[in-house]
């Protein structure tokens, strides 16, 4: 895109696929529409963006997201908000939910219209580990043989909470409130990114249940395959932690996981999310995601006298 070549912002990639870090913008101050939409143009390039140095707070963060999109309630089911934010979803690595992200998953794909886009920020982080991976969805896919894509292209698969292995077949209070209220919807396995036309390899293991129409034992290994292509080194960036970090990612073509060293950490690691609405997927063949059970992850409304 020429787009980044003329740009005001200081945009450094990070990796030949995924990743860049942008600088040159102070995220305390209100966005210019020319600024939002070079910073637009970068994420849908590199699928995650990444600043330095921006001590920003709650309401900060928020006015930042909404210059990119209508922010979400904090979580389907535990957003854990600070008070007064309920748009913004507390990770803690002490956590048993935050924990959850030490395995590649796209967020909240279970729902019929997964996030567009997650901001996550640095709140407290530990001096050395912690860090996060992603990786580029769509590249996984455009390298995938020519077989194996005119294969991939016409499949479907459930998505839902617990993913690949079935990680809410348990008695903790999350997980009751998934068995309770469950949501879950088909997509393709192939989606095509709404705003570039990118073909999208869009499954991962945390939410990706199966292969609809094939064998169990089908399933499984045609989801360890494309599992283990977008995980592939190459198309990875590793983001390192710090005081006043923040990460953009586009939900629509990246994966992300958090390799779960923090679980050996005496120091306690706390990220701050807002999640975007986004749209209901669509194949290559036209076809839109289909709705199984629960409903939309929708914009949420800021209540009356609330933190705007």
């Amino acid at each position: 895109m020429t787009v980044l070549e003329r740009t005001r912002l200081d945009i450094r990639p990070l990796s030949v696929f995924t990743g860049a870090e942008i600088h040159g913008v102070d995220l305390r101050e209100p966005l210019d529409d020319e600024t939002t939409a070079e910073i637009r143009a970068a994420l849908l390039r590199w699928k995650v963006i990444f600043f330095r140095d921006q001590h920003i707070n709650h309401a900060q963060h928020l006015a930042f997201a909404r210059r990119f999109g209508k922010p979400t309630a904090a979580h389907p089911y535990d957003g854990h908000p600070p008070e007064g934010y309920p748009q913004i979803r507390t990770i803690s690595s002490k956590s048993t939910t935050g924990r959850r992200g030490d395995r590649w998953h796209t967020d909240v794909t279970g729902v019929i219209n997964p996030p567009a886009g997650s901001i996550l920020r640095a709140g407290q982080v530990p001096p050395y580990g912690g860090d996060t991976l992603f990786t580029n969805l769509a590249a996984a896919y455009a390298h995938l043989s020519t077989p194996l894509r005119t294969l991939v292209d016409g499949l479907w698969a459930r998505h839902q909470f617990g993913g690949y292995n079935g990680d809410l077949d348990n008695a903790t209070v999350y997980a009751q409130k998934v068995r309770s209220n469950p949501n879950a919807a088909d997509h393709a396995v192939v989606r095509v990114h709404p705003e570039t036309g990118e073909r999208v390899l869009f499954v991962n293991p945390g939410f990706t249940r199966r292969i609809n129409d094939v064998a169990e034992s089908e399933s499984r290994h045609l989801l360890n395959l494309l599992f283990e292509e977008i995980s592939r080194p190459e198309y990875q960036v590793r983001f390192r932690w710090a005081p006043g970090s923040l990460a953009f990612w586009d939900n629509r073509a990246s994966a992300h996981q958090g390799p779960g060293d923090f679980a050996y950490l005496d120091t306690e690691r706390v990220l701050y999310r807002i999640t975007l609405e986004g749209d209901v997927p669509v194949g290559i063949d036209g076809r839109p995601s289909r709705l199984i059970a629960g409903q939309p992850f929708t914009a949420f409304d800021t209540p009356a006298g609330a933190p705007q």
